[in-house]
C-alpha cells in the first residue's frame, strides 16, 4: 500500500499525458534536407520541407528549372512563357527560367524555339538521390536536328544544397559528347547558360524607365549595361521581388573552356554564360574566330554554379562565396 501511495501521483500524471496525447494532433517533424519526388514529366526538387525548384524535361523544347525560389520563397525567375501573370512581358518564349542551350550547333539553333529549330529531348535519368546536405539529378539527352538526326547528347548532372536559410544554391555541370560524328558550337551571342530573372528585377521595365533598386555587376567591377559582352568569372542581377532585395548570380568554373566567360547579360532581364560567342562581343570580323570544336568520338565538360541571395552582391558577399566555388577540393 505504501508503495502504491508513493508511485500514486506519478500514475495520475501518466495517466493526464496519455489522455493529452489522445486529444491532441502531433505533427510530425519537418523534412530535412533535399528532397526530390517525381510527378509528371518533372521532378521536384524541396530543401528543408520548403520547394525550391522544379525540373521539367518532357513535352518542352529543352529541359529547364522553373520556377527557382529564393531564400524568401519568392520566385526569382519569371514566369512566362511557363504561365502568363499579368504585368509580364511575353517576348523571348525561349527564356524558360534557367536552362542551358546554344543558337550554333553544328548550323543548328538549340535556343531560340523556333519554328525549324533543333530540340534538347530528355532521353533517360542516370541517377537520382536525395540527402541530408545536398541531393542529385543526372541524366542523359540527346540534342536533334529538325530532320530528327542526333547531331550529339549530353550527360547532365544538377546538384541541390542544403544552405541555410539565407541562400539557394545548385551546380549545374554538362558534358557534350560528339559520339554522332564532328561538332562545332558556333560563335553567337544566342547562349547558353541561361536564366531570365523576375520582372521586378530587371534594369529597364516594360513602361519603360530605369528600375532604380536593380543592378547588374560582375567580378571586374562593370556595372549594369557595361556588363553587356564583358569577360568575368562571375555574373550578378539584383533587384526587388515582393518588395525585397533579392538575387541571382552564376558562377563560371576555372576549369572550363575559355574561361572566364563571356556574358550576356541584357538590361531586360537575361543573364547567360557565353563562352562561343567571341566575335559578336568583341566585334572581330572573323565571325569563326569564337567556334568550338569538339573532334568525333571527344567531349566538353562546363561546370556553373547558381547563387540564389537575399540583398544585393555586395551584402551577399558573392565574390567570397565564388571563390568557394573556384577552390580546388582537399586532397
Amino acid at each position: 500500500m505504501r508503495r502504491y501511495l508513493l508511485n500514486f501521483p506519478f500514475l495520475i500524471f501518466s495517466a493526464l499525458l496519455v489522455t493529452s496525447c489522445a486529444t491532441l494532433k502531433l505533427e510530425p517533424p519537418p523534412p530535412a534536407g533535399v528532397q526530390i519526388s517525381s510527378q509528371p514529366g518533372k521532378m521536384t526538387v524541396s530543401i528543408a520541407g520548403r520547394p525550391f525548384t522544379e525540373y521539367h524535361f518532357l513535352n518542352t523544347p529543352k529541359p529547364f528549372f522553373y520556377p527557382l525560389l529564393g531564400p524568401t520563397g519568392a520566385g526569382l525567375t519569371r514566369n512566362f512563357p511557363m504561365a502568363t501573370p499579368d504585368g509580364e512581358e511575353h517576348d523571348h518564349p525561349h527564356h524558360r527560367s534557367l536552362w542551358f542551350g546554344h543558337g550554333l550547333v553544328n548550323g543548328v539553333d538549340f535556343w531560340t524555339e523556333k519554328p525549324g529549330t533543333g530540340r534538347i529531348v530528355h532521353d533517360k535519368f542516370t541517377a537520382i538521390r536525395g540527402g541530408a546536405d545536398k541531393g542529385f539529378i543526372r541524366s542523359r539527352n540527346k540534342w536533334l536536328a529538325p530532320d530528327g538526326r542526333v547531331l550529339c547528347t549530353d550527360e547532365r548532372a544538377v546538384t541541390f544544397y542544403n544552405t541555410g536559410t539565407n541562400t539557394r544554391l545548385l551546380d549545374f555541370e554538362i558534358t557534350i559528347h560528339a559520339d554522332h560524328g564532328g561538332v562545332v558550337f558556333g560563335d553567337t551571342k544566342e547562349g547558353t547558360m541561361g536564366v531570365r530573372v523576375a520582372e521586378t528585377m530587371r534594369l529597364t521595365q516594360p513602361t519603360g524607365g530605369v528600375n532604380p533598386d536593380s543592378h547588374i555587376v560582375n567580378s571586374e567591377g562593370a556595372r549594369d549595361t557595361e556588363a553587356w559582352g564583358k569577360r568575368a568569372k562571375w555574373c550578378d542581377y539584383s533587384g526587388l521581388v515582393n518588395g525585397k532585395l533579392a538575387g541571382i548570380a552564376v558562377f563560371d568554373h576555372p576549369q572550363n573552356p575559355r574561361f572566364p566567360t563571356w556574358w550576356m547579360a541584357r538590361d531586360y532581364g537575361l543573364l547567360g554564360a557565353n563562352p562561343f560567342g567571341q566575335h559578336e562581343f568583341e566585334k572581330i570580323s572573323n565571325e569563326q574566330v569564337g567556334d568550338l570544336k569538339i573532334t568525333a568520338g571527344q567531349s566538353v565538360t562546363f561546370r556553373y554554379r547558381v547563387f540564389l541571395h537575399a540583398r544585393d552582391a555586395a551584402e551577399a558577399k558573392v565574390a567570397e562565396r565564388y571563390e568557394e566555388f573556384a577552390r580546388p577540393p582537399e586532397k
